[in-house]
């Protein structure tokens, strides 16, 4: 059964209507805004196509973290790895806030970070993602699913890292995933390339990611059901986990807490092409102060102690 959201983006596309979309992780309030109608409070930047000026913006600073206790954060990773041992999951991407102390604002964040897909809604949240969700270009849908990161500062950390067991498993379970995803919407998916890194920054260090890219071939109508095409494909696989509903639902039992927009997805569709990313690298103003969520997969392989580590590691601001 179709959502609201979907039927509101497939009659834009019917019309070929540019439109900005933004939805959270529970698919409870999406926004959805035809480009002549964007309010000014709504910035987005994907891949270099943007609707922010070009002001310059004071440096933001995570001037303190918070971090999550670790007993807390070895209770949720024991409940998921009791789950995957039952077989009600195999992948799950596991998350939790870390109260900030920012200096600076939102919007000081979304034009001082450095990464390929950001948005800010002011007063709510940024974004500064390095991960793409999909993109639908001449008829082609393409997705990059990303999963694996290491300090790049470690003697042959891209060796290191492709060669590991347990990032391999995680990997190639996504990728699964993924191109099943896809399957349901396209034709002819296969893909392209299988775990390739990439450099990123990450405040004043860089990691190393590891991605994949997935293709297949829609039909020339897409635009009619662009919407249908996003509500099939969400939660986004590399940040939900496998089998998509059970590990939902681990997750929300896990984690304890309502992750909001942060791990859904936005993007923006032109009126002959679409492109979005996944809502991750992400800084929330709450009542309570700055709340920075972070994650990452946890497989039967995973180790407790590295998990949280990696957790901790993803709450960077990537300035230019």
């Amino acid at each position: 059964m179709l959502t609201d959201f979907a039927k509101t983006l497939n009659a834009f596309g019917s019309t070929r209507t540019p439109f900005f979309f933004a939805i959270d992780f529970e698919q409870n309030h999406p926004l959805v805004f035809t480009l002549d109608t964007l309010p000014d409070s709504i910035l987005y930047c994907m891949d270099g196509k943007t609707n922010a000026s070009s002001l310059s913006s004071p440096t933001p600073l995570i001037q303190k973290a918070d971090w999550i206790d670790k007993e807390r954060y070895r209770d949720a990773f024991t409940h998921v790895i009791e789950e995957i041992k039952k077989g009600n999951t195999y992948l799950l991407n596991l998350t939790f806030p870390t109260p900030i102390t920012l200096k600076g604002s939102l919007e000081d964040v979304f034009y001082a970070s450095d990464a390929s897909f950001k948005c800010c809604i002011k007063e709510q949240f940024v974004c500064f993602s390095p991960e793409r969700f999909i993109k639908i270009e001449d008829d082609m849908i393409h997705t990059f699913p990303m999963k694996g990161t290491i300090d790049a500062s470690i003697e042959n950390a891209e060796s290191l890292i492709l060669h590991d067991e347990k990032e391999m498993a995680e990997h190639v379970m996504v990728v699964d995933l993924l191109r099943n995803d896809v399957s349901m919407v396209a034709k002819n998916v296969r893909v392209e390339r299988f775990r390739y890194s990439q450099t990123i920054k990450a405040g004043k260090r860089e990691l190393i990611q590891i991605s994949s890219h997935i293709t297949g071939v829609l039909d020339a109508s897409w635009h009619t059901r662009v919407g249908s095409i996003l509500q099939t494909l969400l939660p986004a696989g590399s940040i939900s986990g496998t089998p998509k509903r059970s590990s939902v639902a681990i997750i929300a039992k896990s984690e304890g807490y309502t992750r909001g927009f942060f791990t859904g997805v936005f993007g923006v569709y032109d009126g002959h092409t679409l492109d979005s990313g996944v809502l991750i690298r992400f800084i929330e103003k709450t009542p309570e102060g700055y709340f920075f969520k972070s994650g990452g997969g946890i497989t039967l392989l995973s180790e407790c102690e590295k998990e949280y580590d990696e957790l901790c590691a993803k709450v960077y601001i990537p300035v230019h």
